[in-house]
């Protein structure tokens, strides 16, 4: 529905008030959605949505259970390691909660652990797929941007592990009197690490082959579809239907995310057509505004529009704006993108959409209302902080990007 909307918002702008033509629109509209880079997409998500297809998520789990499963909280921590590794493969968060929820819930209901807890710590874990590298989000800022992908991919690797750490220590504090479960034996860790090494594997082959510079971002993920056909059918877990299952499901995903940047480009085009980001620049530098209180200022506007919108909208509606501000200010692009997507954070668990929330009640079989109730204030004070940690220590975002160069 949200393409819809932006598409008779911009139509009225861009034909109404600007009297731009229409073949001028529908050649800058197709032009949004042509780009090289976007092409990763759909690929990454195919990569993915395969990979749980082929019960390789399964796998994926037992190897976390394996390692922290036998700690305190461990089971919900393996749930947030799990989680973080296929929100960002897959590339949605939708699915990696579906998938890795449908797993875990019920192993950790069995061990004591709270529904609406764990379906809210779910949601928040869900949140990694904008940092976690490949990231659709980070491939979507550096098509907007034009910022390098692999600078982009870079960025989000520390504040990720900050994440983490944070959603680990808030598990532990909760968790503390929660049933343990077994340690796993040694040759049983093993079994389960070498059924899962194709799956793990998967992201270094990504990874690996866009920094080693042997593969560009598009290239990378077309070689992760083919691996993750070649190891679904390698361990006889893929059939025909599976696969076809993936097709579709990535067809749903990338028509969703491509619909909101074709008729998002519409933003675009208005911008630079009434030179708005000119506007601002000047604005901003005549009134001496800084740089954090510029960076806080667009964070307040990604949470008021991250409370009825997803990340790929939100994106291109603030980043056209918010980057040649940036620039201007000497903010590093990859920084914006960091604290961009942890402010998204805090809008994504903020009602009225919540759609993370509704998605996690819905696998967990309970209330959205009580799901949303356990989100604060407790994940809602760990996201605030997570937000300014990344905001006042911008070496976090741009320390591995600048050492990689």
């Amino acid at each position: 529905e949200r393409f819809i909307v932006f598409a008779l918002s911009g139509s009225m702008v861009v034909i109404g008030a600007l009297d731009l033509p229409w073949s001028m629109v529908a050649q800058q509209t197709f032009d949004s959605i042509t780009k090289y880079l976007l092409l990763a997409i759909p690929l990454f998500i195919f990569a993915g949505m395969v990979l749980i297809e082929s019960g390789m998520a399964r796998r994926i789990v037992n190897v976390f259970i394996d390692l922290v499963g036998h700690f305190k909280g461990g089971i919900a921590i393996a749930m947030v390691l799990a989680m973080g590794f296929f929100g960002a493969l897959c590339g949605s968060i939708l699915a990696a909660i579906v998938a890795i929820g449908t797993i875990m819930i019920p192993i950790m209901e069995e061990r004591g652990y709270s529904k609406p807890f764990v379906a809210a710590l779910a949601c928040c874990a869900g949140c990694l797929d904008a940092l976690i590298p490949p990231s659709n989000g980070a491939i979507i800022f550096s098509a907007i941007t034009g910022e390098p992908v692999s600078r982009t991919f870079a960025a989000g690797i520390i504040p990720a592990l900050v994440y983490t750490i944070l959603l680990i220590i808030i598990v532990i504090w909760r968790c503390w009197n929660m049933e343990n479960h077994p340690r796993a034996k040694f040759s049983q860790f093993t079994a389960d690490l070498w059924k899962a090494i194709p799956a793990l594997l998967t992201p270094v082959i990504i990874l690996g082959g866009i920094y080693t510079g042997i593969l560009t971002p598009t290239e990378s993920a077309a070689v992760a579809g083919v691996w993750a056909i070649f190891v679904g059918f390698c361990s006889r877990q893929l059939k025909f239907r599976a696969l076809w299952n993936a097709l579709k499901s990535t067809a749903a995903t990338s028509s969703m995310i491509f619909a909101v940047i074709a008729t998002a480009s519409f933003l675009s085009i208005a911008l630079t057509y009434t030179r708005a980001p000119h506007t601002l620049i000047n604005y901003a530098t005549s009134i001496g505004i800084t740089p954090v209180l510029f960076l806080l200022a667009g964070g307040v506007v990604v949470v008021m529009l991250g409370t009825f919108m997803e990340v790929v909208p939100i994106l291109y509606l603030t980043i056209p704006i918010f980057a040649p501000i940036a620039v201007a200010l000497e903010i590093e692009l990859v920084h914006l993108y960091v604290v961009n997507a942890a402010f998204v954070g805090i809008g994504l668990i903020t009602p009225p959409v919540c759609m993370g929330a509704y998605t996690a009640a819905a696998v967990a079989r309970e209330s959205s209302e009580r799901v949303i109730k356990a989100l604060f204030p407790l994940f809602l004070i760990m996201n605030l902080t997570y937000a300014m940690i990344v905001l006042f220590f911008p070496a976090i975002s741009s320390w591995l990007p600048d050492l990689i160069g």
